[in-house]
């Protein structure tokens, strides 16, 4: 799963679990998505968003890992109709990383309702179809594969069967348009950002909780799905930590599985290599451009680019396929706000 209940500490509540970060070109500015509460984790008592916790979009726009600005959303506990009000702030600057700083209000809204700000962005959040697919025969065989150090084991396993274990499920989608002059206004000129989510929880001693933290896609599933604990520690952190903290565990992962897969003549050197594009974990993206998550480059993610056939190929250095796509999502993306699908 692409960030699907990745860790203990997310599967503890299913609202501040990130499954997924979306980041592409819309109708008139840069999309930025993430889903929470997926349905797959069953019935809670109350769906939707914590009200006690925030939402963030992270965005670099100077290369150093760090964040220069922060859309927070915050919600409110749901009514008697089941919606949520909230609130949007941008954190420019040092307050970016504050989680204490107050930011500017910039919208304020309730589930279900496209909001406009008069400079033209735009926010949606609410009950959406799921846009992701995976193969939990393919998922599952990947885990072991970068656990145990093996090559990825499908015998047995028949691609005409294969299934979107997400079909027909739901998620909570937050949906923000930003226009490209609102995103350039502290770095002229520099297209190029870095973007990543995440979602904190209010602790009982007055500070923040870092629960789920989402930049590459399919990271948890490559080196999570069996060592809960380092899922835990990848969701806690900064981007600019990440190399210095996670760089040797997973390049050793790396490396074993293309040792037995056999697939390079120096693992150790495919697996450094590769640990450098992996880490900080963060959504590379040109503003103004098509979103491309492909094998070559990595230039934000679509509703629908083949997140898992590329990362599961690139990490064990061989072409590995779930044997579905696109089609198999039951409610499908649109190309008008707020893009995700709609519940089915």
């Amino acid at each position: 799963m692409s960030h699907h209940l990745d860790s203990p500490l997310a599967r503890q509540d299913i609202r501040l679990d990130i499954t997924d970060l979306y980041l592409f070109r819309g109708e008139i500015g840069t999309v930025f998505v993430i889903n929470v509460c997926h349905s797959i984790a069953g019935p809670v008592p109350e769906p939707g968003y914590h009200p006690e916790g925030m939402y963030e979009f992270k965005v670099d726009s100077d290369g150093d890992a760090v964040e220069d600005m922060t859309y927070r959303i915050t919600f409110d506990a749901r009514d008697e109709r089941g919606n949520q009000a909230y609130v949007l702030r941008c954190l420019r600057g040092a307050n970016a990383a504050d989680p204490d700083a107050a930011g500017t209000v910039v919208a304020r809204g309730t589930t279900g309702e496209m909001v406009t700000t008069s400079e033209g962005l735009r926010i949606w959040a609410g009950h959406a179809g799921d846009p992701f697919w995976i193969e939990p025969e393919v998922l599952h065989a990947v885990g072991h594969a970068f656990q145990d150090g093996t090559p990825v084991n499908l015998a047995g396993w028949d691609p005409s069967q294969a299934r979107n274990l997400f079909a027909g499920h739901t998620v909570y989608s937050i949906v923000l348009e930003v226009p490209d002059t609102v995103l350039l206004v502290d770095a002229p000129g520099r297209r190029r950002i870095g973007v990543w989510a995440v979602a904190t929880l209010a602790t009982d001693a007055g500070g923040w909780r870092p629960i789920n933290r989402v930049g590459l896609p399919m990271i948890h599933p490559l080196f999570t799905q069996y060592n809960e604990l380092l899922g835990n520690r990848l969701n806690a952190g900064c981007p600019a930590d990440d190399f210095a903290t996670y760089g040797k565990i997973v390049a050793k992962a790396i490396a074993a599985t293309v040792t037995a897969t056999g697939t390079a003549e120096s693992p150790n050197a495919y697996a450094e290599m590769l640990v450098q594009r992996l880490f900080p974990n963060i959504l590379p993206y040109v503003i103004g451009t098509s979103a491309v998550f492909g094998f070559a480059d990595w230039n934000g993610r679509s509703l629908i680019d083949n997140a898992p056939d590329v990362m599961f190929s690139i990490a064990a250095n061989t072409p590995i396929r779930l044997g579905i796509g696109k089609e198999s999502v039951t409610s499908k993306p649109s190309s008008t706000f707020p893009y995700v699908p709609k519940v089915s």
